[in-house]
């Protein structure tokens, strides 16, 4: 009885971990920076906040649009008196009340229809037309430019993933070396020929780099986590990134023409391009409110009142005019509104044209700082590699201590990691000068 019964509970447990290992192992996916790029893009929160913009911008222009369009309104009512009394005062009983009995109706009924097209309207509706469509045209560039944001973040995380991944192998490697010479020096120890001291020495350092590799490892969760939330997957998935990205980085203009593609393609100073002249043309729609608006108007009227009055096929036709007096004495607020908002987006063109002159200047800079950090790590690992080894060499034949080799060891470790940094580092560089310029390409 008892077999039976641990052979089923062996059976549940193999069940339950078959089914935990299919439903939650983690997959990984092999991804180059473009696939990542266009992921993002695609599943990007952002870009689906900038959609609903240009569809709000959109609404706004139809609504604009309509006010062109006759307005047609249909009322009716339907009304219960309560003893009413209605004396009708006409000519023919010469103000006296006849001998037989006034009608006392008990409920009402009415209807009406209205119509009014707009004829003249001083420019409001031209204006407002205008002026909706150039703040459409700039929500459209706005998620364009969300767009680029979109593609230097997808590649800010996918080197920052990069990064963490090398650290972690070289890490890894240098662990594993450090391991190694820790069991070459307990032997030596144990026959005699190392002190203690030196062994607890290497040892410590192989401690620290187990040390670095839980950074390391645990930088490298972080950043997986962050590039699948970017990338609209689920956060536990594994990517495998693909490194000849690192070769994508091309210096093919001067930093004047650069600073040229800037001024001409950056999206947000094209949006606020539209926005300054929505505020031209909001400053005539203010001025046009001094004129009067006029109208074509028309109704029909159907009314019954039992035992009293019933009216049908009134229609009336008719032109209407409107024109506030009080704005020869008021101040025009809308004008002052207007012209309040045209020096603001004139300001705030100034200044964005500052700040995108600072900021390719800025972004050139770095990129050609990342450029020449990789001639002088590349020179570094190659002295830190020679180094390491005439140190190793010395240490064997008793010229130079142990603490000497393990200080040659770890500034070994520290230029591989610069070099990769330093490689990943120019690939966002170039990427970010390319935001910044308005030509990211894609």
């Amino acid at each position: 009885m008892n077999n039976k019964i641990s052979k089923t509970a062996a059976l549940v447990v193999l069940l339950l971990a078959t089914f935990y290992n299919g439903v939650f192992a983690q997959q990984t996916k092999k991804l180059t920076l473009k696939e990542a790029v266009d992921l993002s893009i695609t599943n990007s929160k952002n870009l689906r906040i900038s959609t609903a913009r240009i569809d709000e911008a959109k609404a706004m222009v139809q609504q604009a649009n309509d006010a062109r369009l006759p307005d047609f309104n249909v009322s009716g009512s339907y009304l219960r008196l309560s003893s009413a009394h209605v004396d009708l005062k006409t000519g023919g009983n010469n103000g006296g009340s006849g001998g037989g009995s006034s009608p006392s109706p008990n409920q009402a009924m009415y209807g009406m229809a209205t119509l009014s097209l707009p004829i003249y309207a001083g420019g409001r509706i031209k204006y407002g037309i205008e002026s909706a469509k150039y703040l459409q045209q700039a929500a459209e560039l706005d998620a364009t430019d969300d767009k680029e944001a979109v593609v230097f973040n997808t590649t800010k995380a996918y080197v920052n993933l990069y990064k963490a991944a090398q650290a972690v192998a070289i890490v890894k490697e240098n662990l594993n070396t450090s391991k190694s010479r820790d069991s070459n020096f307990t032997n030596l120890e144990k026959n005699g020929i190392m002190a203690r001291n030196d062994l607890l020495k290497s040892q410590l350092q192989t401690s620290n780099i187990e040390l670095a590799l839980l950074d390391a490892e645990n930088s490298y969760k972080l950043a997986t986590v962050n590039m699948n939330l970017i990338l609209g997957l689920p956060e536990n998935d594994g990517i495998e990134i693909d490194s000849s990205f690192i070769n994508s980085a091309t210096d093919e203009k001067t930093f004047l023409e650069y600073q040229s593609l800037a001024l001409q393609n950056r999206k947000d100073i094209q949006a606020l391009g539209f926005r300054k002249k929505a505020a031209i043309t909001g400053l005539k729609s203010a001025k046009a409110e001094t004129y009067p608006t006029i109208g074509l108007t028309g109704g029909y009227i159907a009314a019954d009142i039992p035992h009293l009055l019933t009216v049908y096929n009134a229609v009336n036709v008719g032109v209407g005019i409107k024109y506030n007096i009080a704005s020869l004495w008021k101040k025009n607020t809308k004008l002052m509104q207007a012209k309040a908002k045209e020096a603001q987006v004139n300001a705030s063109e100034e200044l964005l044209n500052d700040e995108v002159r600072f900021g390719v200047n800025q972004d050139y800079q770095n990129y050609l700082l990342s450029k020449k950090k990789i001639d002088v790590y590349q020179k570094a690992i190659e002295q830190a590699t020679e180094n390491f080894r005439i140190t190793n060499n010395k240490y064997t034949n008793s010229l130079a201590t142990i603490t000497d080799l393990l200080e040659a060891n770890t500034a070994l470790l520290q230029s591989k990691l610069n070099i990769e940094t330093a490689k990943a580092d120019v690939v966002l560089a170039y990427q970010k000068l390319l935001q910044t310029t308005g030509t990211t390409n894609y």
